[in-house]
């Protein structure tokens, strides 16, 4: 083990906007496992919605809860059947613990594991802290070319491929975009790496539209100004990266027949939907639960230039800054902020 001490730092939610630094001990390396030194821990709406609610859905912060899913950094140590010759080696974690021996594992969709630890989802730990374990087939080896940063952005970019592939996006596609956030923008560079020749992305917000051009769209509009249900109709696919129930129904109209609708964004546990519209056109809805053998694709787009994620970082923030990095959202020019917790390297 290359740590130089038994215990490490963490930023540790307590409660509702309460945060403190702890030490706690440097994890165990279980057998299968490898112990990862963090590099870049991006910040996910998950992150903030806990931050400030305490819970998502079903999902309750009842306990101290680490943060952070989206994660890259350096091996340190490997557990028992690991290849020894992996310590140093740089990864993106997929930040997931399926159980591998149910139904949904064995059937390859191993997201819906019902026995899932995901990491920052109550009570499971997640990664504002120096050193997090994994196993070892879930930290994707990095290529030099790719950044920490882009490394931990994989995440997102994971459920952008996910929503894509979901939505039967192929070349010449039509796909319509709700919401320019960091995910609405991800799926569009998605959408033109897949093949997508028109990408139109909504959003209400001016400089979010001006945002999306340059990641991928081809054409931004205002949900307001813009009757997306007739003035862009029809688009072969629908991405909902909002949550917004507006966007959504009028999303779903925008569909042509036989197309499909993803719903990416967390909205309301109800909405009311266009049934008519679906079923007299054969519109295909559903939504997606992270993902799935996603990294590998990942990691190609960015290492081949398709996607780039390092354009997306707004803002690094230090592990006594996760207070500051979860509220930044508030800045309408802030798009992905970066947690470094061993310290944001210099020149960053």
């Amino acid at each position: 083990m290359s740590t130089t001490s038994d215990t490490q730092r963490a930023s540790v939610l307590l409660g509702t906007e309460d945060l403190t630094i702890e030490d706690r001990p440097v994890p165990e390396v279980d057998p299968g496992d490898v112990l990862v030194r963090v590099a870049a821990v991006g910040v996910c709406g998950s992150d903030v919605h806990y931050y400030r609610h305490g819970r998502i859905g079903d999902f309750v912060v009842e306990e101290p809860l680490v943060l952070g899913h989206e994660l890259s950094g350096t091996i340190a140590a490997v557990g028992e059947g690991v290849d020894p010759g992996r310590v140093g080696e740089r990864v993106a974690v997929e930040p997931q613990r399926p159980c591998h021996r149910c139904a949904q594992c064995l059937a390859g969709r191993y997201n819906l594991c019902p026995h899932m630890r995901f990491y920052a989802t109550p009570p499971v730990d997640g990664a504002f802290a120096e050193y997090v374990t994994i196993e070892a087939e879930f930290a994707h080896t990095l290529p030099d070319t790719v950044s920490f940063e882009a490394g931990a952005l994989l995440e997102p970019l994971s459920v952008g491929i996910a929503a894509a592939r979901k939505a039967g996006i192929v070349p010449g596609s039509s796909v319509l975009i709700a919401g320019a956030g960091p995910i609405g923008v991800i799926c569009a560079q998605v959408a033109r790496a897949f093949g997508a020749t028109r990408v139109v992305v909504s959003d209400l917000v001016p400089e979010r539209r001006e945002r999306a051009l340059s990641f991928g769209a081809t054409e931004a509009v205002d949900p307001v100004a813009v009757d997306v249900t007739s003035d862009i109709v029809p688009v072969d696919a629908f991405i909902d990266a909002s949550g917004a129930p507006r966007a959504v129904s009028d999303g779903i109209k925008a569909v042509g027949p036989a197309g499909a609708a993803v719903l990416v964004g967390l909205g309301n546990s109800e909405m009311v939907l266009p049934v008519e519209h679906i079923q007299n056109l054969e519109v295909t809805v559903t939504g997606i639960f992270r993902y799935t053998n996603t990294w590998p694709v990942a990691i190609g787009l960015v290492a081949s230039g398709q996607v780039d994620l390092d354009a997306l970082v707004t803002g690094r923030f230090g592990l006594d800054d996760v207070r500051e990095a979860l509220e930044s959202d508030t800045d309408p020019a802030s798009l992905k902020s970066v947690v470094y917790p061993n310290g944001v390297p210099a020149g960053e």
